[in-house]
C-alpha cells in the first residue's frame, strides 16, 4: 500500500542531495561537462547491475521507444536546461521552480493516459505546492554565491517542462507492461547519451574528464557521488514511483525535494530559515497527509 508514494518520496529526499552536490561540481567543471559525466558514470553502474540481473527478455520494442524518447525528454531536454539554471541561480531555487512539474503532469495524465484524480488528491496537490509555493518566494539570505537572474528562472522551467513530458513517456512503458525500473533507468540513460554526446563532441563542448579532474579532484568525488545518488538511485525510485501511482500524485511527492532541502542548505550553505518558510514546509507536509489519506 501506498508504494508509489513511498517511492517517490525516497526520490525527493534523493534529489534534494544530489542537487546540493551537483551544484558545487557544476560550478567547478560546468553544467554541460557535468550532465555528460554523471550520465556516463551512472550509465556505467546500471550497465554492471542490468548484467548481474540480466535484462527482461519480455520488454517489447514499444515499451523501449517510449523510454527512449522519455530519456531524451528528460534526461537530455529536461536536465540540461535544469543544469544550466543549477549553474546561474543555484541549488535551490533550480529545484524550487520545478513545482511546476506536479501541475503539469497531472494535465498530461489527464490528457494522455485518462488519470482522473479525486478531489482529495487534487486537494492534496495543491495544499503541497502551496506549501511549495512558499518556501520558493522566500528571500535568500545574502550571503549566497548564486546570482539571481530571469533567464535562469526561465532556464528552470524548461526544465519542469521536460521532466513532466518525460515522466508521462516513461509511464507510457509500464502502461504497455512490466519492466524492472532498473533496466528501465538504463534505458533512458543510454538514449539519453547516444542523443547528447555526438553533438558535444561536434560542438567542442566535451573535455578530456581524465585532464579535468586531475586538476580537481574534488570535482570528481562530487560527480560520482552525485551520479550514484541522482541517475542511478533517484531517476529509478522515480520510476518506481510513476509505476505504482497516478503522474500527477508522484511528481507532486518528488516536487518536495524543496522541503526537504530546508535543513540541508540551512547546514551546509549557513542560510537562515525564516518563520514562512518553516509554514511552508508544514503546509507541505499536511498536503502530503491529505494524499496518503485519501
Amino acid at each position: 500500500m501506498f508504494f508509489g508514494e513511498i517511492a517517490a518520496l525516497i526520490t525527493a529526499l534523493l534529489w534534494s542531495v544530489s542537487s546540493i552536490v551537483f551544484s558545487e561540481a557544476s560550478v567547478r567543471i560546468g553544467s554541460q561537462q557535468l550532465n555528460m559525466n554523471r550520465l556516463l558514470l551512472a550509465a556505467f553502474f546500471l550497465a554492471a547491475l542490468v548484467l548481474f540481473m540480466g535484462f527482461p527478455e519480455s520488454v517489447t520494442a514499444e515499451q523501449i521507444w517510449f523510454l527512449f524518447i522519455s530519456g531524451f525528454a528528460g534526461l537530455v531536454f529536461g536536465d540540461g536546461f535544469l543544469f544550466k539554471s543549477f549553474h546561474m541561480i543555484g541549488a535551490r531555487y533550480s529545484m524550487l521552480i520545478m513545482s511546476f512539474v506536479p501541475g503539469i503532469s497531472a494535465l498530461l495524465g489527464y490528457l494522455f493516459l485518462d488519470e482522473v484524480l479525486s478531489l482529495q488528491s487534487i486537494i492534496g496537490i495543491l495544499v503541497t505546492i502551496a506549501g511549495i509555493a512558499m518556501v520558493v518566494i522566500e528571500k535568500k539570505s545574502g550571503n549566497s554565491k548564486f546570482k539571481i537572474t530571469g533567464l535562469g528562472f526561465v532556464y528552470g522551467f524548461l526544465g519542469a517542462l521536460g521532466q513532466a513530458v518525460g515522466l508521462l513517456l516513461a509511464k507510457n512503458a509500464f502502461v504497455l507492461g512490466e519492466i524492472n525500473e532498473f533496466s528501465a533507468t538504463f534505458v533512458r540513460i543510454i538514449s539519453s547519451i547516444i542523443i547528447l554526446f555526438p553533438f558535444m563532441i561536434i560542438l567542442r563542448k566535451y573535455k578530456n574528464p581524465v585532464k579535468l579532474y586531475r586538476k580537481d579532484t574534488t570535482a570528481l568525488y562530487l560527480t560520482i557521488a552525485g551520479s550514484i545518488i541522482g541517475p542511478f538511485l533517484g531517476i529509478t525510485f522515480s520510476l518506481i514511483a510513476i509505476s505504482h501511482t497516478e503522474v500527477g500524485i508522484a511528481s507532486t511527492l518528488m516536487s518536495t525535494t524543496p522541503i526537504l532541502m530546508l535543513p540541508m542548505v540551512k547546514f551546509y550553505y549557513k542560510e537562515k530559515i525564516p518563520v514562512t518558510g518553516i509554514l511552508g514546509a508544514f503546509i507541505a507536509v499536511c498536503g502530503i497527509a491529505i494524499l496518503f489519506l485519501r
